[in-house]
């Protein structure tokens, strides 16, 4: 079948995707800011790749590396403000689109004021890495991740099934929108790539009034399991679109400072 693949081994369930690090908790990080944080600078991934001009499935695997290492490692132990970049490093070469280190952290210096609030240290020369340290980062991301960098995305069954449907082409940008939005949240890392990819065609299909109902019944699928996802994605969309500045800069203000 389409959904068929080993992601199932890498799943992860809720506690694991919100466990807040002794490290982190020590310094007063509480699960809404590691939540805040990872939303944070999942944008600045996206917008990194953006300027490095990578392809969408270079930053959403870099996204899925920086929230899988979070579940591992603390932020305290590991600047994201680092690791973002090595992320998005990592994932070129595991895409085979590799960026040159050079260029990101050119990238780096170029989207900094974009993203002030997570740069909180009133040195200005704090948290700026250079090539040296994306490249010894990147070898303490492999390790931490075990040198597993298969990453499998709902890109892909989401185009196979909305022509199994016959849906629409309306349907196409708008599901294609929601699954990359959906890497404003861990569900990457807890479900199924199909299953999110049915979720945002279930959103774009209520908000658009189709009635895919029969189609649903056909595939079989445990629906609240459509719905619980949809339901994470629609709380991104309600809830944290749009974070004041304030509020990142307060929890990222917790982590170490690093000149």
């Amino acid at each position: 079948m389409l959904w068929e693949c080993d992601c199932s081994k890498k799943l992860l369930d809720q506690e694991e995707v919100s466990h807040v690090a002794q490290t982190d908790a020590e310094r007063g990080l509480t699960p809404e800011d590691v939540k805040l944080m990872k939303i944070q600078f999942s944008a600045y991934i996206k917008l990194l790749g953006y300027h490095a001009k990578v392809r969408q499935r270079v930053v959403a695997t870099a996204i899925a590396y920086f929230r899988r290492i979070y579940t591992r490692k603390s932020f305290s132990e590991f600047d994201p403000r680092l690791v973002a970049p090595t992320c998005l490093y990592l994932a070129s070469k595991a895409e085979e689109s590799t960026v040159q280190a050079k260029l990101l952290v050119f990238c780096t210096k170029k989207i900094r004021a974009t993203f002030a609030c997570l740069f909180t240290s009133p040195d200005e020369k704090a948290h700026r890495y250079d090539v040296k340290d994306i490249l010894e980062m990147e070898m303490r991301l492999l390790e931490a991740l075990d040198y597993y960098l298969v990453i499998y995305h709902p890109y892909r069954p989401l185009i196979q099934l909305l022509q199994d449907g016959n849906m629409p082409t309306d349907m196409t940008q708008f599901t294609w929108s929601l699954v990359n939005d959906s890497y404003r949240t861990d569900l990457i890392l807890m479900y199924p790539p199909f299953m999110i990819a049915l979720a945002c065609i279930y959103i774009a299909s209520v908000l658009k009034e189709k009635d895919t109902r029969s189609w649903f019944e056909e595939l079989r699928v445990d629906m609240n399991v459509i719905k619980n996802i949809a339901m994470e994605i629609l709380d991104f969309y309600d809830n944290y679109r749009e974070i004041p500045g304030e509020r990142i800069t307060a929890a990222v203000s917790k982590l170490p400072q690093r000149l």
